[in-house]
C-alpha cells in the first residue's frame, strides 16, 4: 500500500480541532498503517480490532469519520455499523475488506455504508475518500492544507514563505520540511526516529544528532527573541506548539 502524499486540505472542524477518525480492523498492522497515514495528515486517530472495541470507541469519541473492516472476529461490519448508528445516526462510514465482489459491495452500500475499499489500496486514495465523506457530511474543513498555521507561525507549502508574527523567516530546504512536519502534527510529541523517517527519508544509522542539529537551526529562526514555540521532551522527542 503506498503511503499517503500531501493533501490539499486542512485536518481541522470549524472549531480548529483535528479530524477525528476510528479506523477498525482485526488485522492490527493495517489498523495501524491507516492511522500513521491519517495522523501524518492531521488527523487525531482511534483504533479498535473488534466490533465491540469500535461501538464503545464511538461512544467514546464521537468520530468525524469510521474506516470498518467487514470481516471482524466477534460481529461483522454490517452488524458493527448497525449499532454505530444506533448511537450516531449520521457518522460516515467506509466499508474495507478483502472482498472485491459486486454483491459485497452492494450489501454494505444498501446496510448505510457510505464508500467502500478494497484491500490491497493505496492509503493517499483511502485519505482522499475520507475527506470526500467527511465534506458531504457537512463537517467544514477550514483552511487550504497550502498553509499551515499554530498560534502566530504561518508556513505557506506552494510559496514555501514562512512568518512568524507577520515577521518573514527564511529557511534551509531541510529546515522547511522540518518545520513543516512539526506543523503538521502541533502539539504531539515527536521522536526522532520518526522526524529523522519523515525528513530525511531514510534511517542515519545511528546519527539521530543530526534533528538536534537541525531542530537548534529551527529555534535561532523561529524562537530567537521570542516566546518559544518547540519544547524539548526529555527522553521523548519535541514538541510545536502556540506560544502562551
Amino acid at each position: 500500500m503506498a503511503q499517503s502524499g500531501a493533501m490539499t486540505e486542512s485536518a481541522t472542524r470549524p472549531d480548529g480541532t483535528p479530524l477525528r477518525a476510528l479506523v477498525v480492523d482485526d488485522e492490527v498492522n493495517i489498523a495501524e498503517l491507516v492511522a500513521m497515514a491519517l495522523r501524518y495528515e492531521g488527523w487525531a486517530v482511534e483504533t479498535a480490532h473488534t466490533g465491540g472495541e469500535a461501538v464503545t470507541a464511538v461512544r467514546g469519541q464521537s468520530p468525524d469519520v469510521v474506516v470498518l473492516d467487514m470481516m471482524l472476529p466477534d460481529f461483522d461490519g454490517m452488524e458493527v455499523l448497525r449499532r454505530i448508528r444506533a448511537d450516531d445516526p449520521s457518522v460516515p462510514v467506509l466499508f474495507l475488506t478483502a472482498r472485491d465482489a459486486v454483491e459485497d459491495r452492494v450489501a454494505g452500500l444498501t446496510a448505510g455504508g457510505d464508500d467502500y475499499v478494497t484491500k490491497p489500496f493505496s492509503l493517499e486514495e483511502l485519505v482522499a475518500r475520507l475527506r470526500a465523506l467527511v465534506r458531504r457530511a457537512g463537517t467544514a474543513v477550514e483552511q487550504s492544507r497550502s498553509t499551515l498555521v499554530v498560534g502566530d507561525l504561518v508556513l505557506d507549502e506552494d510559496s514555501r514563505e514562512v512568518t512568524r508574527s507577520g515577521d518573514e523567516i527564511s529557511l534551509t530546504a531541510t529546515e522547511f520540511e522540518l518545520l513543516r512536519y512539526l506543523m503538521r502534527n502541533p502539539r504531539r510529541v515527536l521522536s526522532k526516529a520518526q522526524i529523522l523517517d519523515r525528513v530525511w527519508n531514510y534511517d542515519f544509522g545511528g546519527q539521530a544528532n543530526v534533528v538536534e542539529l537541525y531542530i537548534s537551526y529551527l529555534r535561532k529562526k523561529i524562537d530567537a527573541g521570542r516566546e518559544p514555540m518547540i519544547h524539548t521532551m526529555r527522553g521523548a522527542g519535541y514538541v510545536l506548539k502556540p506560544a502562551g
